[in-house]
């Protein structure tokens, strides 16, 4: 039996009337950047996060930058944030000419650690970015109450985390501003980039709006260096159909993690993803650890799983952030997770007949 990781067709498949009528809709009113389609998207998005702006941008990296842009962060700031994460995270800091400084995360969820992020804080700290890993919104009461402390902006990373809750909130809305991505495997993913910036200031909201249209402040008037981070009209468009099912292919996925959950609670070689209290999540990914990563990954392969590594090699080691000068060891938790850390196959569409097969082939990798 093949079992793909993420199924993107079959998931067209199901609302493919609704999205070719809007993308006729969009072809028809030739409102291809921004536009209708991108403001509908918007006015929805925004109370699905708790928030009252939503402000639409051409990816999740555009998201991020020009909420650090908003929150003032500059050069000869610096921004604590996540080691275990995609580089997304890390790229905006250093777009906005600050440095990020790295703590370690907590050993059971791979989310930051709020006595760790206390210890790095400095009097050049500007802001905490932490990150919503996988779908599990981060300790965000504990960050936020240490952001309002240290009067310091919190800027949520938030692009695995559609519709994920902590306490009954949900997130993107903590903090001062919240940022998703709809790279097409998101829970919530366009067909092709798209991000957005969620917050409840009015300032920063429009501030984050004029960035992403070159800075414009009326036609042909630029009052800062702006960017062309526009999302496109047929990106809001199908957005806005998707986000119509989007609590119905979460709790699909919820279905499916606790199927795996009772399918694999008894292999002792396997750890599964750790749920902190309170938190209900998205899960974008369900990553489980194993030793020998690697080659359990290749034993599945044969057997027809794909798998993925969310993510293999921790930012404080790429190449790209030596001069930081972390070495191996820097950050404990973050490198053992990055060496052990193995996502299964998680999609909305995903059967139990698929995830039995998953459960037999992985308990045979890890010969348990």
């Amino acid at each position: 039996m093949k079992v793909p990781f993420v199924d993107l067709t079959s998931q067209l498949a199901s609302i493919r009337p609704e999205v070719d009528r809007a993308v006729a809709e969009v072809l028809d009113r030739g409102a291809f950047v921004l536009g209708p389609g991108v403001a509908e998207f918007e006015e929805q998005f925004a109370p699905a996060t708790g928030r009252r702006h939503a402000i639409g941008v051409n990816s999740g990296t555009s998201a991020l930058h020009l909420a650090l842009l908003a929150a003032g962060v500059g050069p000869g700031d610096e921004v604590v944030t996540t080691p275990h994460t995609w580089i997304s995270t890390t790229w905006a800091i250093s777009y906005v000419g600050a440095t990020p400084v790295f703590a370690d995360v907590d050993p059971v969820t791979g989310n930051l650690d709020p006595a760790a992020v206390e210890a790095v804080l400095t009097d050049r700290t500007r802001a905490i970015l932490p990150v919503d890993l996988y779908g599990h919104p981060a300790p965000l009461v504990e960050l936020e109450r240490l952001a309002a402390d240290r009067g310091v902006a919190l800027v949520e990373d938030a692009a695995q985390s559609h519709l994920a809750t902590l306490d009954g909130r949900p997130a993107g809305s903590f903090g001062t501003l919240g940022c998703f991505s709809f790279y097409p495997g998101k829970n919530l993913g366009a067909v092709g980039e798209g991000g957005a910036v969620v917050t409840d200031d009015d300032e920063l909201a429009a501030r984050v709006r004029r960035l992403r249209d070159h800075a414009q402040d009326g036609r042909h008037h630029h009052v800062e260096v702006g960017y062309n981070y526009r999302m496109e009209g047929l990106q809001g468009a199908v957005l806005t159909v998707k986000l119509r099912h989007l609590q119905e292919w979460t709790d699909e996925r919820r279905r499916a993690a606790a199927r795996y959950a009772e399918l694999l609670a008894d292999v002792e070689q396997v750890t599964l993803p750790g749920v902190a209290e309170g938190v209900a999540p998205a899960w974008h990914l369900y990553p489980v650890r194993v030793a020998d990563r690697d080659t359990v990954a290749q034993k599945l392969a044969e057997a027809g799983i794909a798998t993925g590594v969310h993510y293999p090699t921790p930012v404080h080691l790429q190449p790209a952030y030596e001069h930081l000068g972390h070495g191996p060891g820097s950050f404990p938790n973050a490198e053992q997770y990055a060496a052990t850390c193995l996502s299964l196959p998680m999609f909305p569409e995903l059967t139990a007949e698929q995830q039995e097969h998953v459960a037999t082939q992985l308990r045979s990798a890890v010969g348990g």
